[in-house]
């Protein structure tokens, strides 16, 4: 614990204001990064851990009416766009929504696919369900990267 003097305040308080400056920003360039990085991953086949199990998922949901390197592409457009949309602080309100969209589709192989998710139910997490629950991160960073925007004029 630090020593409580008015100097150690004065600095705590500096930091603070930093953080509460900065963070809404850096939240949003980090998640940014994410998805840009795991998106682009889904542009080359074998690189993302989640593709089979993202498009397995996005076939049943769309009873296989799509190609999986239309549902794979399409996916991976999506990640991107999320992406460079959090770096470049544009169109937020959209993107904050297709970030909870596409968050939404990540829970749904815990119904569809459990024993892909899960070793042992409901504790013992695979490598792709360990993947999906840290999406969770995620969307409480969106619902901070949305709380922290200005009210529309």
């Amino acid at each position: 614990m630090l020593i409580n003097t008015s100097y150690t305040r004065k600095i705590d308080i500096r930091i603070r204001s930093w953080m509460q400056k900065k963070s809404p920003l850096l939240l949003r360039w980090s998640v940014g990064i994410i998805f840009l990085w795991f998106g682009a991953l889904k542009f080359f086949h074998g690189a993302s851990p989640a593709e089979s199990l993202a498009v397995d998922t996005i076939r049943l949901l769309t009873f296989g009416w799509f190609s999986d390197a239309f549902i794979i592409n399409s996916l991976a457009l999506w990640e991107v766009v999320v992406g460079l949309g959090l770096i470049t602080g544009l169109f937020l309100r959209e993107i904050i929504l297709l970030l909870f969209l596409q968050m939404l589709g990540t829970l749904t192989p815990i119904f569809l696919f459990p024993d892909e998710v899960f070793v042992k139910i409901p504790f013992l997490l695979t490598l792709e369900g360990q993947y999906i629950v840290k999406n969770l991160v995620l969307m409480s960073a969106g619902i901070a990267i949305g709380g922290s925007l200005k009210n529309p004029k």
